[in-house]
C-alpha cells in the first residue's frame, strides 16, 4: 500500500475490498452494488475527516479532486451509451479512495483487460455458439445447467464486457503495485 501523507492508509484497504465485492459481482451478475459504493464513500469520508481532524492526514481535497475527475472522465462515455453507470461510479469512487494518480493506470489495466476479453470473445463467436445451442437453435448443457440458469438469471439479460470488474482489477495491481503511480521523468 502507498504510504502517501496525503491518503490515509485505511483508504487503499477499503478500496480493496470494494473491489474484491465488484470483482465478484460484476462478473456473475453483470452489476455494481450501489450499497457498496456508497458504503466505501461514506467509510472514507468519515475516516478522512476523522484523520483530517485529528491532523494526521491532509485535508480532503485530493480525494475530493479523484472523485470529481473520475466523474468526468467517465460520464461522457456513460451519456453516449458506451458504458453502464456501475463503470463509472466505480471509477469516481476509485479516484476517491486511491487518488486521482490511480486514475490512469487504473484505466490502462482495466482497458487492457475488458480489450483481451472483447478480442476472446470475437475469435470465439462459432465456439460459444456451438456452446449454447445444437446448431438447430435447441439449447445444449450450459444453457440448461443449473449454474448457467442461475447466472442467467442474475444477469437478467445484461450483457457486454464486466468492465467493472477489470477496472477492480487495475485498481487491486494500482493498490499493491505503487509503483504504477508514477511515471518515470523524461
Amino acid at each position: 500500500m502507498d504510504g502517501n501523507p496525503l491518503m490515509p492508509a485505511p483508504l487503499p484497504a477499503l478500496a480493496v475490498l470494494l473491489c474484491t465485492f465488484v470483482i465478484a459481482s460484476d462478473l456473475y451478475s453483470r452489476r455494481v452494488p450501489n450499497v457498496c459504493l456508497l458504503a466505501a464513500l461514506l467509510l472514507g469520508t468519515c475516516w478522512m475527516g476523522m484523520s483530517w481532524v485529528r491532523g494526521d492526514a491532509g485535508p480532503p481535497w485530493p480525494a475530493l479532486f479523484g472523485l470529481l475527475l473520475g466523474l468526468a472522465v467517465f460520464l461522457p462515455m456513460y451519456a453516449f451509451g458506451w458504458m453502464g453507470a456501475g463503470d463509472v461510479k466505480l471509477f469516481a469512487t476509485l479516484g476517491f479512495l486511491l487518488g486521482a494518480k490511480a486514475l490512469l493506470p487504473i484505466w490502462i489495466i482495466g482497458s487492457l483487460l475488458a480489450g483481451m476479453h472483447a478480442m476472446a470473445i470475437l475469435m470465439s463467436r462459432y465456439w460459444l455458439r456451438q456452446a449454447t445451442t445444437a446448431g438447430d437453435g435447441t439449447p445444449t448443457w450450459w444453457t440448461t445447467s443449473p449454474l448457467g440458469r442461475r447466472i442467467a438469471s442474475a444477469r437478467q439479460g445484461r450483457q457486454g464486457l464486466p468492465y467493472a470488474a477489470y477496472l477492480a482489477i487495475g485498481a487491486l495491481m494500482t493498490a499493491f503495485v505503487p509503483a504504477l503511480l508514477y511515471w518515470p521523468k523524461p
